[in-house]
């Protein structure tokens, strides 16, 4: 039975990934952070609450170890000092399920304070939320149903969150034409670190 259960969850997580909508949002999303990024020498700057803040925090470090700076931007803490790491040229990516995290609306809301013409990116479930419609581009999950028993707890909903990261990082990488050069500078220690020196020599 408990096999039977994990191979259950297996194939519910694996649905959703595959199940992710494909749409040429993801293109422009993109076209955005080599733009403002890499194009004009603003950063990146991630923001969710709870697990989606985690997985806004897991996108940024993933992005500044690839070639593109980013920096993670807790909403609550933006409201008492943290906002002014906000600058013109900027871009955010902003990951909310519902779409209706109210510290996320108030941020929406602080930065043209700061960075008036900002672009936002946002991953959600719910194409017809608040926070959906302030999007730029706007990245949906496909809303999953969760593996939790109680179809609450952030199970499927963060892996697609992390899967749609992880193309944004990918597909980054490929633009700006990253390559284990570029990597090896930026890992000094540790297994990737002598890996990306190795095969930055074979290049």
């Amino acid at each position: 039975m408990v096999m039977d259960d994990i191979k259950q969850i297996l194939r519910q997580e694996a649905e959703a990934v595959i199940n992710i909508p494909v749409t040429e949002d993801y293109e422009k999303a993109v076209e955005l952070i080599v733009e403002y990024v890499h194009k004009r020498a603003g950063k990146l700057i991630t923001s969710g609450m709870g697990k989606a803040g985690q997985i806004a925090m897991n996108v940024a470090t993933t992005f500044s170890s690839t070639g593109t700076p980013a920096f993670f931007l807790h909403p609550s803490e933006a409201q008492h000092g943290d906002l002014g790491i906000v600058r013109e040229n900027d871009v955010m990516l902003l990951i909310s399920n519902s779409g209706r995290t109210r510290e996320l609306l108030e941020l929406v809301e602080l930065i043209p304070g700061l960075a008036p013409e900002m672009k936002f990116i946002v991953i959600t479930g719910n194409p017809d939320s608040d926070l959906a419609k302030k999007a730029t581009v706007c990245l949906l999950t496909g809303a999953p149903r969760e593996v939790c028993t109680l179809g609450l707890t952030p199970t499927t909903s963060t892996t697609v969150m992390t899967v749609i990261g992880d193309i944004l990082v990918v597909n980054t990488m490929r633009r700006i034409q990253f390559s284990s050069k570029d990597y090896a500078r930026r890992h000094h220690g540790g297994y990737l670190g002598s890996k990306s020196r190795e095969q930055s020599e074979k290049d």
